[in-house]
């Protein structure tokens, strides 16, 4: 369910992005809540009367129960994206956005131990909130983030992450790279590949004592990332990963489905039946129905719209949402599932 929110703030970060920050009313301040890591769906209507659904991470830190909060995105601008050009060039203070109530699995629960992330770009921005919220909450808790980007000027969230510097002096450390960018003091310039990791990060703390791992940006560098944790003997379960950009990921091949096929979901209690028309996701069939059906990329990535396979099977083209435990115990992404048997059943509300 969309949610309208008041725009109370739209502050520029560099030339091609920006913190958005929005009001929730005191009567959804609990459904609104968030924890460390999670998103928000967003969505307007189009020039030509099309829905547009986009996902952002929520970069403030998470409020306590009683605490007000605020609920702010960072978004930066893509290459023929209708929202994020919107956000950019016309959205303003005052404005209105309809908003989905936070979700996401990548998190993590405020508590005492080691941990740290490695994030490119806009990547940054829920990493931002896990860190903000555990140091502010755990005096225990340290944190190393190691960041790239491409320039010192096209780097998102610079002063806030500073803040975090300044406060936590002794449990926050900060490594910068720029891929295309000399800088006075610190590493030299260049891409952070698995090679490049695999030597830097052992020098920079006790890699196997982190307790948690926190993975997100770009394909390329999340998958070389925990392509070097794992080979430095890092258990996959302390590695959490979220993928911001995939455009180089080749497509997958054609599906080769039965010839007719029919869907049962369960989405807020009530179910379902319907054909599962030819080339068609599974949520793109239960839309056809039900279009509180939830999503927002439709891509893979966001996880909004994960269901439990309770029967049949299923092929996923893409999986960039999903840890391995969850496929593992039956989930699947709607958007990204099509069948394999001529009947399927998904649950939307395990």
């Amino acid at each position: 369910m969309f949610h309208p929110l008041r725009v109370s703030e739209v502050e520029r970060l560099t030339d091609d992005s920006v913190a958005v920050t929005l009001t929730v009313p005191a009567g959804l301040r609990e459904a609104f809540r968030h924890t460390p890591g999670q998103h928000i769906a967003v969505r307007r209507t189009g020039a030509h009367g099309e829905e547009i659904r986009r996902t952002y991470s929520i970069c403030s830190p998470a409020a306590q129960a009683g605490e007000e909060g605020a609920l702010r995105v960072g978004i930066r601008l893509v290459d023929g994206g209708e929202f994020s050009s919107y956000a950019l060039k016309e959205l303003s203070a005052g404005d209105t956005l309809e908003v989905m109530r936070p979700t996401g699995r990548f998190v993590l629960e405020p508590r005492a131990g080691r941990f740290a992330a490695v994030v490119g770009g806009s990547g940054i921005t829920p990493v931002l909130s896990i860190a903000a919220t555990l140091l502010a909450r755990e005096p225990e808790a340290r944190f190393c983030l190691v960041r790239s980007d491409r320039t010192a000027a096209s780097t998102m969230f610079l002063e806030d992450v500073a803040d975090l510097k300044d406060r936590y002096p002794d449990r926050f450390q900060l490594v910068t790279v720029l891929s295309r960018e000399e800088q006075q003091t610190g590493l030299p310039s260049g891409r952070l590949d698995e090679a490049r990791l695999t030597d830097l990060l052992p020098a920079l703390l006790d890699v196997p004592e982190v307790d948690g791992w926190f993975l997100c940006g770009p394909y390329g560098l999340v998958q070389g990332a925990e392509r070097a944790l794992r080979g430095l003997g890092v258990e996959r379960s302390r590695i959490h990963e979220e993928i911001f950009h995939v455009d180089d990921v080749p497509a997958p091949a054609p599906v080769a489905a039965p010839a007719h096929s029919r869907l049962t979901a369960t989405l807020d209690g009530r179910s379902g039946s319907w054909p599962v028309e030819e080339g068609e996701s599974l949520l793109d069939t239960v839309l056809r129905a039900r279009s509180d059906a939830p999503y927002a990329c439709k891509g893979g990535v966001c996880g909004t719209c994960r269901a439990f396979l309770v029967s049949g099977e299923v092929r996923m083209d893409r999986n960039f949402a999903l840890e391995q435990e969850e496929t593992e115990a039956g989930y699947v992404l709607a958007c990204q599932s099509h069948p394999l048997t001529s009947e399927v059943e998904l649950d939307f509300d395990r």
